[in-house]
């Protein structure tokens, strides 16, 4: 098509093309994903043309990167885009005009990038997921924090679910407009998407507990109804009543002097005998 550069699959793979990572478990197959520019390139179409296939879910990105003014730049794995060229039954999309039905579909202003993007997305994170209680964490990612707690009532297995949340995507710091464009991107919308969400959290986490149920919390402590100051003691009742142990006697105090190397300790005449 002229007014575009072709780029040929086997260009595309050692071409200007960025890479995302795929696979499954500690293994990552590194895929080649072009930007809507060299996608369109490949498939010797506009770009408005191309964009319009990725909205209507036909293109779907494999990664995205948040740009200015909350703008999104989505990118597609160049093997899917050349298998898209080569199959004959797509040449009236790539070439023709573009059917009603799916014209229509756009009108409305479908998008179906970010949501197929989710879709690819939980594909990995279940892959990659290490235990039943990781996959149920997997999808709960995807989910809006009440959406969780519908789909999972029990406290102890919300728990259990939370430790297991994936976190979005990085791009830019916590709170940067970056990052609320991927957390954005991260949670599911469409009440259709989102039934069908809970609904795979539910079970598995049903499966998750049958495997392996989530811990019981400890027994509540009882209020402390220990004994007072005046109980530790010994001492019950009012001061003075039975049951008080008897004061001992207050000790006395020794004399440091006496008469007998004192006589000024014995000047009262009262004691003195009288003379006869």
């Amino acid at each position: 098509m002229s007014g575009h550069h072709t780029l040929t699959p086997a260009a595309a793979a050692g071409g200007r093309a960025r890479t995302a990572h795929g696979g499954g478990g500690g293994r990552h197959r590194t895929v080649r994903a072009l930007d809507t520019a060299e996608g369109a390139a490949l498939l010797e179409v506009s770009r408005t043309r191309f964009n319009r296939l990725a909205r209507l879910g036909l293109l779907v990105p494999v990664t995205f990167r948040p740009y200015r003014h909350r703008a999104v730049l989505w990118r597609y794995p160049a093997g899917e885009l050349a298998l898209f060229a080569s199959d004959d039954r797509n040449a009236r999309l790539l070439r023709g005009r573009v059917p009603e039905t799916l014209r229509g579909q756009l009108d409305t202003g479908l998008d179906l990038r970010p949501r197929n993007w989710r879709t690819r997305h939980l594909g990995l994170l279940l892959r990659r997921a290490d235990g039943p209680w990781a996959r149920a964490g997997a999808v709960a990612s995807l989910l809006d924090p009440r959406h969780v707690a519908q789909a999972v009532p029990d406290p102890r297995d919300r728990s259990r679910v939370s430790h297991f949340l994936v976190p979005p995507p990085p791009h830019g710091t916590a709170g940067s407009p970056a990052f609320r464009v991927a957390e954005h991107l991260m949670t599911a919308r469409d009440p259709d998407e989102v039934t069908w969400l809970r609904s795979e959290l539910a079970r598995l986490t049903h499966e998750a507990r049958e495997h392996c149920p989530a811990p019981s919390p400890p027994p509540p402590s009882p209020p402390r109804t220990g004994p007072t100051g005046d109980a530790r003691r010994g001492r019950t009742g009012p001061r003075g009543a039975p049951g008080w142990p008897a004061r001992p006697p207050a000790p006395r105090r020794p004399l440091t002097y006496s008469a007998r190397n004192n006589p000024s300790c014995t000047t009262d005449t009262s004691i003195r005998p009288s003379r006869s």
